[in-house]
């Protein structure tokens, strides 16, 4: 997730800087982490890395015994990154974890946890696996959730072993990905807010 933060920062950046009255702010999160805020006249740009905030924010919650997945080069940390510019508004939020269990005990937690927000899914290669195919809400496996979970988490999202399940409506997302690591697992809790109009509905 850090490369889509450093992307997001980026690019927002460079499209703000140019207007009056941009103001960036930097400050450190209590997790030792760099939070960023961009403000301008047309909108703003949030990114926060606290991983109690994240977590607490994601709406769902932590696998028993589960633990951050930690890498040496730091691209797992948690992010919360909200876009608002006019009727623009994008967000997402996501944390990777690790956990000795296997992924089928992961995921049967995370389907309850996930059926308060509609109807579950189970997608392999953007493909639904069983039913229901889509959620009440209108959310398919075909639906590209605008987020490669695993470009910046470490989980591949076209791998044979990749599991995806997903609630929710096409612009408000719930996503646990799962992928088995030796005898346990490692997954991925994201939330995702997308703009109105990405899918031509609500």
């Amino acid at each position: 997730m850090k490369a889509i933060r450093h992307r997001a920062v980026a690019g927002l950046v460079l499209f703000v800087l140019p207007f009056t009255g941009c103001r960036v702010r930097h400050h450190q999160s209590s997790d030792g982490g760099q939070d960023v805020d961009i403000a301008t006249p047309l909108g703003g740009l949030s990114v926060k890395t606290d991983s109690a905030t994240v977590q607490r924010k994601l709406g769902l919650p932590l696998y028993p015994g589960a633990q951050p997945e930690q890498r040496k080069d730091d691209s797992n940390n948690p992010a919360d990154v909200d876009m608002n510019f006019g009727s623009f508004h994008l967000r997402v939020q996501a944390m990777s974890f690790a956990t000795a269990d296997a992924p089928d005990k992961v995921a049967a937690f995370y389907r309850t946890s996930l059926a308060q927000y509609s109807d579950v899914i189970t997608c392999r290669h953007h493909e639904p696996v069983g039913t229901p195919v889509r959620t009440g809400l209108g959310l398919t496996c075909a639906d590209d959730n605008h987020v490669h979970t695993g470009k910046g988490q470490d989980v591949d999202p076209d791998a044979d072993n990749e599991t995806e399940l997903k609630a929710g409506s096409k612009t408000r997302q719930h996503i646990v990905s799962l992928q088995p690591e030796g005898g346990g697992t490692k997954f991925i809790l994201v939330s995702l807010e997308l703009p109105r109009g990405e899918d031509g509905g609500a």
